[in-house]
């Protein structure tokens, strides 16, 4: 694969946007350590994520490309420019599975039975908005997955703690994925696809996320007090929450121009604001 070809399928699969789950799960392999994790294991963690980002974002693109090339929005996406094949993008869903897969059982033996699960959840989301507004919690579900994956990785087995932490990112993410829809709302309804915005329309949409977001810093708080986090994890907690509420005031009902910003660089510094506090947290 030349370098052309390679930054073009990074940027369809949008590799800056790891950054959403990736520091999750690094977060939380340090709480389940309760110090420094063992380099190999951080670096299996990094790589599995990697693997089923790859795979969800390149099904995304492949199963959506028609749809895709009638949005005016995206349109100039790889595929329904033709700058990448259909069969290029499948063999990457496969590859990135297979690799998946594969990474899990390298971790341990819960890893490798629970892969299959993530797998569903991960390609699922792609096929949900043609049945369900629910879509944005499934794709918040996937991103769930990497703190409760990392947390299996670095013990073995699970707890409560990691399923807490796994709900606020699922809060949070569906929060931010119904502001992204606000800007497909009036394609949606046309195309016959679910999603909030298009059920609801734009200002109960934003409502909606609002209470998602409220609720995720509920639970973060929850989560805190009960595993006796400390006032780092706490005073993050209180930045997330002042951001999110910022991230609400750059979106308005009959202003969309900023959901970019918003759903980018407000959720990017949201979540390494958090991995910072877990780390930092588990090696005090």
């Amino acid at each position: 694969m030349t370098i052309a070809k390679t930054r073009t399928f990074l940027e369809m699969i949008k590799i800056s946007h790891t950054i959403f789950a990736l520091p999750f799960a690094i977060g939380a392999s340090f709480l389940a350590a309760g110090s420094v994790p063992e380099f190999a294991i951080i670096g299996k963690i990094v790589l599995a994520v990697f693997c089923a980002r790859t795979a969800a974002m390149s099904f995304n693109r492949l199963v959506d490309r028609k749809i895709d090339a009638k949005n005016p929005r995206t349109a100039d996406r790889a595929l329904p420019k033709g700058e990448l094949s259909s069969a290029f993008v499948a063999i990457a869903v496969v590859v990135s599975v297979a690799g998946f897969v594969a990474c899990a059982a390298w971790i341990n033996p819960l890893a490798f039975k629970l892969s299959p699960i993530v797998v569903v959840i991960a390609l699922g989301y792609s096929l949900s908005k043609r049945v369900t507004a629910m879509c944005h919690v499934i794709l918040g579900a996937a991103l769930g997955l990497a703190p409760l994956g990392a947390w299996v990785a670095v013990r073995g087995t699970l707890s409560w703690e990691p399923w807490l932490l796994g709900l606020a990112v699922m809060l949070w993410t569906a929060g931010f994925d119904i502001l992204y829809a606000c800007m497909d709302t009036d394609f949606d309804r046309e195309s016959g696809l679910y999603s909030i915005p298009a059920r609801f329309g734009v200002p109960k949409a934003l409502r909606i996320a609002m209470v998602l977001h409220a609720t995720m810093g509920i639970t973060l708080i929850t989560l805190g007090v009960l595993a006796n986090l400390g006032v780092v994890f706490l005073t993050a907690v209180g930045v997330v929450i002042a951001l999110l509420a910022y991230e609400h005031r750059l979106v308005r009902p009959d202003d969309l121009s900023r959901v970019n910003r918003a759903f980018f660089t407000m959720n990017g510094i949201i979540s390494v604001v958090l991995m910072v506090a877990m780390i930092v947290t588990a090696i005090r």
